[in-house]
């Protein structure tokens, strides 16, 4: 298979060198290597990769130029979770939960499946609901939880207070 004819060696070595990244600049130089006239094991030793991955690049650059080389990483399955029930979710778990209702007096990723469970249907691992709350902006820090029974007079009148100089 033969390289598009548009761009020269030259043109390839000088777009490797203003290249974002490392990987596309060695794409791009074994591609001038090709058009320089060295064999293809050799061009994609200088990159690299195998005969096989340099034919590859070679049909992706001849589909879409330079761009075509650039790694297109996958976005992933989509939520299971619509926006809407995801906002319901952030607003939950920045409300806190409700110690009678929820039986927590904070929340935890296994207490958070469970409630994403029976409220929206949708079950997904305790490890899973971490990701899902760090896209939602929430981090791992919580507040220290606080007792339901204790009495804030007494937290006041025991702290020990340093005396002005």
């Amino acid at each position: 298979m033969s390289l598009r004819k548009d761009y020269s060696a030259e043109d390839l070595r000088r777009l490797a060198k203003s290249a974002k990244t490392v990987s596309l600049g060695r794409r791009l130089l074994s591609l001038a290597a090709v058009l320089d006239g060295m064999s293809r094991a050799d061009a994609a030793r200088i990159g690299g990769m195998d005969r096989q991955t340099l034919r590859d690049w070679v049909h992706r650059f001849n589909a879409a130029g330079p761009q075509g080389l650039l790694d297109n990483w996958s976005k992933g399955e989509p939520s299971r979770l619509s926006a809407a029930q995801q906002a319901e979710l952030a607003a939950m778990v920045d409300a806190g939960p409700d110690r009678e209702k929820d039986g927590v007096v904070r929340w935890r990723r296994i207490d958070l499946k469970r409630v994403i469970k029976e409220r929206f249907g949708v079950d997904y691992h305790e490890r899973h609901v971490g990701t899902l709350l760090k896209r939602l902006g929430f981090s791992y820090i919580s507040a220290r939880p606080r007792h339901p029974a204790q009495n804030g007079e007494i937290v006041e009148a025991y702290k020990k207070t340093s005396r002005r100089r």
